[in-house]
């Protein structure tokens, strides 16, 4: 059974929360902000690492007359395919990410070094109630070889 599947993102605007560490309140306002629209089918938000600035970046998709609050940017983003699995949130992700990786390759396939790895919550919270975790997709930008 295929444990991977793959999903292209539109290109378009996101949010950006800016860069920072969860619990220095960069993150947790961005949080708060998002999680007042009414959930969708599938998260639009999506969180990743900037190596260059050691912080995360949390971004979400942007639409018309949306209310973007002082402190956040709306950026363009480049979209295009990812390949996606879905793990525990906070746990070790090494086994998940090389399985991705044999896909890709498997697949023809190879990752995409212009755009970044991100990460989003799927987990409704009745159901992380139920489990006691939250799921996480990680998303992995590929192109074609």
């Amino acid at each position: 059974m295929e444990n991977v599947r793959l999903y292209l993102m539109p290109e378009g605007k996101m949010v950006s929360s800016s860069c920072g560490m969860f619990g220095d309140g960069k993150l947790e306002k961005f949080n708060e902000w998002f999680s007042e629209f009414e959930r969708p089918l599938y998260p639009k938000d999506f969180l990743w690492y900037d190596d260059e600035q050691g912080g995360f970046i949390w971004y979400y998709m942007h639409s018309e007359g949306m209310n973007v609050p002082d402190g956040f940017s709306i950026v363009d983003f480049k979209g295009g395919l990812y390949a996606v699995a879905t793990e525990i949130d906070g746990a070790d992700s090494s086994e998940l990410m090389q399985a991705i990786r044999n896909f890709i390759f498997v697949k023809g396939f190879e990752e995409d070094p212009s755009r970044k790895i991100m990460g989003t919550v799927t987990t409704a919270p009745q159901a992380s109630q139920i489990l006691g975790y939250e799921q996480m997709d990680y998303l992995v930008p590929i192109k074609t070889k």
